[in-house]
């Protein structure tokens, strides 16, 4: 499908060009600055929603392609496009985004202009790294992100605000610098930035090991596995809850991607030999986040830990290298960010009302905030994998996905959902009953905006969960071709949908 406008060009210059020219905004009209970006974040998502109505599921090639000269000595050009792997991440950042700029209406006091700049050019350059088909473009984009993400954890988080952004900067910084020595020594044998002339060069295998732990570096620390995780609950408890959102919605899924998008298409001898290593790895984070997540007396600092451990059943999903695990690792992506993104909204909402954090600091919030525990119950239990909700349906397939590859990595992927919901049940019961803390006697209900602005991820968690053959479709023929390339069985589509209801009938029995 094409569009008579470059329709992939929009959407990550938008917000860029929309951040840029607050710049010569004045400070004073603060309020015309907020409704600037939120019409700048809207405009993006209306026009990401083409790209939705008219995506192509029959087909795996890259679809809404443009491509320009660009740099012809270095092999490389400004080259975009999306396929069933990436778009369903563009509409959730371009989605995020609108939700970042409502929830941060009233929180954010200080520097409001420049926190409004750093976040409108996040959305620009995350939706940039997903469409991105030249290795250094997407590089360049991957990068960019950094800087004012950096901005808003450092200027507008916490107490601990300079140590989290620095350790997010370095952790981050150190994974990209080895990515790009993998891409110069790419270049260097394949004489291109082209991701798909790249995919269609064979690489000796000790240099697909070598490239493959180069790239393993950035997209590892960006997941984040482990054991280079510890960055994430730093930032995550430290960050505004637009910079908590954005990192558990999007930026954490970059590295996912980059696996996908790189990694087993680039490099498929490599990707299939450390493949054990890689379920281990994710294992170990599913229950290690897990438990940490038991001692945890910081609200934020929980659902940050859990981050860990959900985004662990996504690379257990990729590395299982099969069609229910890939699909399930997928559709886990987009299932984590929209029940973490409206846990971090929700906090936020209740933080900006307490100026607290801590557990023990709430208690009975049901009684108080009625409609506010409702929006928090669907969320909890989306987040602990109930059927009916867009959680089940994601971990289903990936443990499906580890058990078909490794028996035991699917039984221990399993524990992690048990120990997941003692942890978040035990939380919900802390902070909504028990007896009413004084702390939160006589708390404001949820806004209208801020009740609309958690409205779309609640329909969102029912929508996934009730009939997520909508959102597999879009995937399928992608990840088909994608596992034919690893030298696996296709995909049947049917018999995805297939296990998730025969899964789905035996929990309920």
């Amino acid at each position: 499908m094409r569009f008579d406008y470059p329709i992939l060009s929009i959407l990550i210059f938008l917000p860029v060009v929309s951040g840029i020219l607050l710049i010569f905004v004045s400070r004073r009209f603060e309020r015309a600055i907020k409704w600037f970006a939120l019409t700048a974040a809207t405009l993006t998502f209306l026009f990401s929603l083409p790209l939705f109505m008219n995506f192509d599921k029959g087909t795996s090639r890259m679809q809404f392609i443009e491509r320009h000269a660009w740099i012809d000595d270095w092999g490389t050009s400004y080259f975009l496009g999306v396929d069933g792997i990436s778009i369903l991440m563009v509409l959730l950042s371009t989605l995020t985004g609108i939700l970042c700029v409502s929830i941060s209406w009233y929180s954010v006091k200080d520097k409001v202009k420049e926190f409004y700049i750093a976040l409108l050019l996040v959305e620009g350059f995350m939706i940039g790294v997903f469409c991105s088909l030249d290795l250094f473009l997407f590089y360049i984009f991957w990068e960019a992100m950094l800087i004012p993400m950096y901005l808003i954890v450092g200027v507008w988080g916490g107490p601990n605000r300079i140590y989290a952004a620095i350790k997010f900067f370095i952790y981050t910084l150190v994974g990209s610098v080895l990515m790009l020595v993998g891409l110069i020594v790419l270049h260097h044998v394949a004489d291109t930035f082209d991701l798909l002339k790249l995919m269609n060069t064979q690489l000796p295998y000790n240099l697909q090991l070598i490239l493959f732990w180069a790239f393993f570096a950035a997209f590892a620390v960006k997941v984040p596995m482990f054991p280079v995780h510890t960055w994430l609950p730093d930032a995550h408890t430290e960050a505004p809850t637009a910079g908590s959102v954005l990192l558990a919605a999007i930026l954490i899924k970059m590295g996912a991607y980059g696996f996908l998008r790189f990694s087993l298409p680039l490099f498929p001898q490599a990707s299939v030999a450390m493949a054990p290593v890689m379920l281990v790895l994710s294992v170990i984070a599913i229950v290690y986040g897990g438990l940490i997540c038991l001692a945890q007396s910081d609200l934020k600092r929980l659902i940050a830990y859990s981050s860990v451990s959900h985004m662990g059943f996504v690379t257990l999903g990729i590395f299982a290298m099969n069609g229910y695990g890939v699909q399930g690792g997928l559709l886990q992506m987009i299932n984590h960010g929209v029940v973490t993104g409206g846990l971090f909204l929700s906090i936020g909402i209740v933080y900006e009302r307490t100026h607290t954090r801590q557990i023990a600091d709430y208690g009975g919030l049901a009684s108080v905030m009625p409609i506010f525990a409702a929006f928090f119950m669907v969320f909890t239990l989306a987040s602990i994998g109930l059927p009916g909700t867009n959680g089940f349906v994601g971990e289903f397939l990936v443990i499906l996905g580890g058990f078909s590859r490794n028996r035991l990595s699917g039984v221990l992927a399993a524990t992690g959902i048990i120990i997941g919901a003692i942890y978040m049940l035990w939380l919900y019961q802390r902070v909504f009953f028990t007896s009413v803390n004084e702390r939160i006697a006589g708390l404001k209900d949820v806004s209208l905006r801020e009740g609309l602005t958690l409205l779309p991820l609640l329909i969102l968690v029912i929508w996934i969960g009730v009939y997520p053959d909508f959102f597999l479709s879009f995937m399928g023929t992608s990840v088909n071709s994608l596992l034919a390339r690893l030298h696996q069985g296709p995909l049947d589509q049917s018999n995805v949908m297939n296990g998730v209801i025969s899964g789905a009938g035996a929990f309920v029995k």
